[in-house]
């Protein structure tokens, strides 16, 4: 079902964006009161992600999205994708194997350089664990400056929940109509009278029914469990430090997602999950670290900090291969196999940040390194190809473990990079960033070092108003010299570092006594050296037994526009609403010259908004708009436009002295058919009208 483009602005000039205020530990902030009913929880001031510090969004020549928790707890979101929606420059890629994969300004963000937390790089190869976090920050373009290996489109910083001062408790129960459930415990408050202590702990469990099924009839289900604990202790008034821990257990059935024809239709069934009721996934996912933070003097503080993650998956995989031309009841190949990976990522950094007058201007003075110990270890059993024709009885699981492998492949690394950045103050009217970054890694066979700049001009018309210009470079070297994939068309093929560089010129401005920004950016992203990896059909009698074909291409070129809007439009009314024009080609390649990536749509746009009658009742309205997009990057199959429709509502009550909140929300209310993320043999299909109903109470 296609929808006009007007129609889609028409909802999107109905929004704009704002952020929960945090619940930071800080004293000061814990104690201010607000006088009267209103409260801007859809609009925050400032963004950690952009500058290392907490900076207003008014001093960053860059565009920066803050999705709130507010926005989250309204949607009752689960996935991080599902809370990405609320950005129309994030758009879905694959979410085969229980995992989320997506593209920020028409580029693929990297499990392991694409997502930050608190800072720290993190391995996002699972499914976040979002009921941790207190908002989400999309920060755009490159930003090697900071944080070294990272791609052209930008990054996603995830902000966890630090402990409050004030004793908060808080239970929560949601379901679907389909019988999920998800249980949620946050407890947040001082251990000690004098407050200097304080713990927030955080407990979910969580079992989810999927609506699409196994070739037995099988129901496809994850069982999830998470826990958590952030002690911060006040050493003295001058120095926090800050221990945490959290652990995910996700253990779910496999769907590598449905099969599209040429027209860009799903073959057969919706529902149809083409892997075997036995395959399964199952991660363990730990988090452990320390923060310190203290005040050096009037001008100086330091921020050190180290996290330790662990991630541990099985994998046995029935592995479903789509033939080439498949049609209906054909039978088809599987090649099942039981692996076992072991990713261990070690991060710190360590910055000070100096504000002071030097040579009559002041300045923001950001000085800092920050490094990666990478290791990866796998195993792996392959099995015999099972071959299988629909309607026939699910072959028997077969007998694999990895515990067999007689050999293990590893890979290890380590990087390091020093940084400097300076925001300079010259009057209210002009301000300066610039800064640069030296980075190197150290890994056999594919050592690199680099340089990347950052310059951005900034100028403020009026209070509230900012125009600016940028100019950014990015850099991510290769996990090893030569494509290491037995499985690839081309495994062994020679690999060079990718590079991009990104202008944009842009501006933002606060309106209704600062209670709503307005925001639009112009750029343009160049990224030299993108691997580009297609499935290929299971019966190619050019590429036998090889499942992939992995080529570098020498250009990738993207120019676009933004919009966004967050915040109050009336004490009543909060909007969030977000729109992207995208010009994406490849460039400069003799396959894929003039092409558009996949899964990058030329238009893109989102809404969500919350109107409050009174205080116990408010509703929720939102749309979400992708534009035609390329199901491969031969740019042969299109998948259609589609505008998704979600509606919500909450009743707040006391019952004793107790704060009550019942939420209903229902999705793709108008039961839209459509495709979202994913190619010719993994793309992922929308789900029609579905609901869920949640309660909390809080002590």
């Amino acid at each position: 079902m296609k929808y006009s483009l007007a129609a889609s602005a028409v909802a999107i000039a109905l929004t704009s964006q704002m952020v929960l205020a945090d619940e930071h530990s800080d004293k000061a902030m814990e104690r201010i009161q607000v006088k009267g009913t209103y409260f801007n929880d859809y609009k925050t001031g400032d963004a950690s992600g952009a500058n290392r510090m907490d900076t207003s969004l008014l001093e960053v020549p860059q565009t920066i999205t803050v999705i709130p928790k507010t926005i989250m707890d309204e949607q009752l979101t689960t996935t991080l994708g599902e809370v990405l929606t609320n950005d129309a420059s994030l758009t879905a890629g694959s979410k085969q194997r229980n995992r989320e994969t997506f593209n920020l300004r028409g580029f693929s963000l990297s499990s392991s350089t694409g997502y930050l937390r608190d800072g720290h790089q993190h391995w996002s190869h699972y499914q976040q664990p979002i009921e941790l976090l207190e908002r989400v920050e999309v920060v755009k373009g490159p930003s090697s400056i900071l944080y070294g290996q990272s791609g052209p489109g930008g990054l996603v910083n995830m902000v966890t929940k630090k402990p409050t001062y004030k004793t908060r408790f808080m239970l929560g129960a949601d379901v679907d109509h389909r019988g999920s459930t998800r249980f949620l415990a946050d407890a947040s408050g001082a251990l000690t009278d004098d407050e200097s202590l304080r713990a927030r702990t955080v407990l979910v469990k969580q079992d989810v029914n999927f609506w699409r099924d196994y070739p037995n009839d099988g129901d496809r289900e994850r069982d999830r469990a998470l826990g958590s604990l952030v002690v911060d202790y006040d050493l003295t008034d001058d120095t926090l430090i800050r221990v945490h821990y959290d652990r995910t257990n996700d253990k779910a059935g496999l769907d590598t997602g449905a099969w599209l024809d040429q027209n860009g239709e799903v073959i057969g069934s919706d529902k149809t999950i083409y892997d075997f009721s036995w395959a399964f996934t199952d991660i363990t996912v730990e988090n452990v670290g320390v923060d310190i933070q203290t005040q050096l003097n009037n001008h100086w503080r330091m921020n050190l900090a180290y996290n330790e993650q662990t991630f541990e998956r099985q994998r046995f995989e029935s592995s479903p291969r789509k033939p080439d031309d498949y049609v209906l009841g054909d039978s088809y190949a599987s090649k099942p196999y039981d692996r076992h990976d072991d990713w261990q990522f070690k991060t710190a950094f360590i910055d000070f940040i100096g504000e002071f007058q030097a040579l009559g201007v002041d300045h923001r003075l950001l000085i800092g390194a920050n490094g990666l110990d990478y290791y990866y270890g796998q195993l792996i059993e392959r099995g015999d190809t099972i071959n299988y024709t629909p309607g026939d009885a699910e072959p028997v699981r077969p007998d694999l473990s990895y515990h067999r492998a007689t050999s293990m492949r590893t890979s290890d690394y380590d990087y390091y990079g020093v940084y400097i950045q300076d925001l300079v103050t010259f009057n209210p009217q002009w301000q300066l960033s610039f800064g640069g970054r030296y980075d190197k890694q150290n890994r056999e066979n594919a050592n690199s070092e680099s340089f990347a700049p950052k310059l951005g001009v900034l100028y403020h018309p009026t209070h509230g108003a900012t125009l600016y210009a940028s100019y950014s470079e990015g850099f991510e070297p290769q996990r090893s010299e030569r494509l290491q994939n037995e499985l690839d068309v081309n495994d062994g093929m020679r690999l060079d570092a990718t590079t991009s560089e990104q202008v944009e010129i842009g501006a933002k401005w606060e309106l209704f006594d600062n209670r709503l920004m307005l925001s639009g950016a112009l750029f343009d992203i160049s990224k030299e050296g993108t691997l580009v990896s297609e499935s290929l059909p299971a019966d190619h009698p050019q590429f036998g037994d090889y499942e992939t074909i992995t080529r570098q291409i020498g250009e990738q070129r993207h120019k676009g526009a933004e919009l966004m809007a967050q915040g109050a439009v009336t004490d009543r009314f909060f909007v969030m609403a977000s729109a992207m024009y995208l010009d994406a080609n490849y460039e400069r390649d003799e396959h894929l010259q003039g092409k558009r990536p996949s899964d990058a749509p030329q238009w893109s746009a989102s809404v969500w908004s919350r109107y409050e009658f009174n205080k116990q009742f408010a509703v929720n309205a939102g749309v979400f708009y992708e534009g035609d997009r390329f199901a491969d990057s031969n740019n042969e199959v299109v998948k259609d436009s589609y505008a998704r429709v979600d509606l919500g509502a909450t009743y707040k009550m006391r019952i004793a002295n107790t704060k009550v909140k019942f939420r209903f929300n229902v999705e793709n209310a108008l039961d839209t058919d459509y495709l979202a993320g994913g190619g010719m043999n993994n793309v992922t299909v929308g789900e029609g009208a579905n609901f869920r109903l949640a309660a909390n109470v809080k002590f």
